[in-house]
């Protein structure tokens, strides 16, 4: 798991909140043979996991591949990369929630991870989870009272209706994210980790999301967001990681490191061929 520790460097330096060191991260998805459901065979993979794991049919992903890079207070860092380049995997273990196979991760501070899949309670209202929420971030009752109005505002749930009073399974996927970023978003955090959740929402709430990704950069706070929006990134940081296949492919500033990515997968902008004359 990620090793939570006091980082410190000489004054005149910035300071780091964030090392990933050397790391790799492995999934190992079952198969379906080898005596599933046996405890003999349960117990053999225990003893002898490499041996076990061919004969039961177990597969290895390498994930993310001796990735090292350090983040410091006041930067907001991009995640990109095509599907499964271990985006959301890195995340994952920076926020403690996935052990390494190799190589460490240190933080100064608690990192928070706020996923668009990241499950509120479908069953209970808005305002109920509101304040679940926010108490799972540390608030107080009092703070979470205060800033109650301000976070329902904020994700635009009661634009169309008195929405924040029904149940989180009536929402759509869309109107989830937004609130769960506004919860997150009340707070200041050490480092914020942002999976997706600025790709929902129209025009003015990303615009109001990448206004907030700023103040919180401004209290000293590490922003990382992994997007598929190449305008989001531009929009909110300014240093990017380009992760493809699991490795560290590029580290850099924001628009360097994204002309780079565009050129590789097809995706910049291309400016319509000139009309021949007539």
């Amino acid at each position: 798991m990620a090793d939570n520790a006091k980082l410190t460097e000489p004054t005149d330096e910035p300071d780091p909140t964030v090392v990933v060191d050397g790391v790799d991260i492995v999934y190992r998805v079952n198969g379906t043979s080898g005596g599933r459901g046996s405890a003999t065979a349960a117990l053999n993979r225990i003893l002898r996991r490499k041996q076990a794991d061919k004969a039961a049919g177990v597969r290895t992903v390498h994930a993310v591949k001796n990735v090292s890079f350090v983040a410091y207070k006041g930067e907001a860092i991009g995640l990109i990369g095509t599907n499964g380049s271990g985006k959301s995997t890195l995340l994952k273990a920076v926020a403690g929630l996935l052990p390494v196979e190799r190589g460490k991760i240190y933080t100064d501070g608690q990192p928070s991870l706020l996923g668009v899949n990241a499950a509120l309670m479908g069953d209970l209202t808005g305002e109920r989870n509101v304040y679940l929420g926010g108490l799972a971030m540390g608030m107080s009752r009092e703070q979470i009272k205060e800033r109650y109005q301000e976070i329902v505002d904020f994700s635009g749930i009661n634009e169309k209706g008195d929405f924040i009073s029904l149940p989180m399974r009536t929402y759509s996927s869309g109107m989830g994210s937004r609130l769960r970023f506004s919860i997150a978003a009340a707070k200041d955090h050490d480092v914020l980790l942002i999976d997706e959740a600025l790709s929902t929402g129209d025009a003015r709430f990303q615009a109001r999301s990448a206004e907030r990704i700023q103040e919180m950069r401004a209290h000293a706070g590490t922003v990382f967001l992994v997007s598929h929006s190449n305008a989001a990134i531009r929009d909110t940081c300014d240093r990017v990681l380009w992760l493809e296949r699991g490795e560290l492919r590029m580290d850099g500033p924001t628009e360097e490191v994204m002309q780079a990515y565009e050129a590789f997968t097809g995706g910049a902008k291309k400016k319509p061929a000139p009309k021949p004359a007539a």
